[in-house]
């Protein structure tokens, strides 16, 4: 363990052809990072992956997408089940977006409801308060 109590990620898990995951604790938060596409294709495994990791952990909930390279209808569906699933654990939640996935979330004025925030920094100060 470092300093801090982060372990740092060093390879991604391969969920899906198209999509990467992986989480580490940083700040008394899980943060879950991913990179490539969550779409219809992948929102089975992204699902069922985060909440495996859920279950094992109470901690507020930092999603990272700032490396996601393509969000469709399956993927914000998915997005929408685990705020809510977290919503309804009582548990803290902030996801992290690129220009492309906050286009796509503005568009079905989803941000609020996602608590969207533009970068790791924002989403620590938004759970710490």
């Amino acid at each position: 363990m470092q300093s801090g109590g982060s372990v740092p990620i060093t390879e991604l898990q391969r969920l899906t052809v198209s999509l990467r995951g992986g989480f580490e604790q940083k700040d008394g938060c899980l943060v879950f990072h991913f990179t490539g596409q969550l779409d219809a294709f992948s929102e089975k495994q992204f699902l069922s992956y985060v909440a495996d990791v859920l279950k094992a952990n109470a901690s507020p909930t930092v999603l990272d997408l700032s490396k996601i390279d393509f969000l469709d209808s399956s993927g914000l569906g998915a997005l929408v089940q685990l705020a809510k699933q977290c919503k309804d654990a009582k548990r803290s939640f902030v996801m992290v977006g690129n220009a492309r996935v906050t286009q796509t979330v503005k568009l079905v004025r989803l941000e609020e409801f996602l608590h969207l925030v533009n970068d790791l920094q924002t989403a620590f100060t938004q759970l710490a308060a």
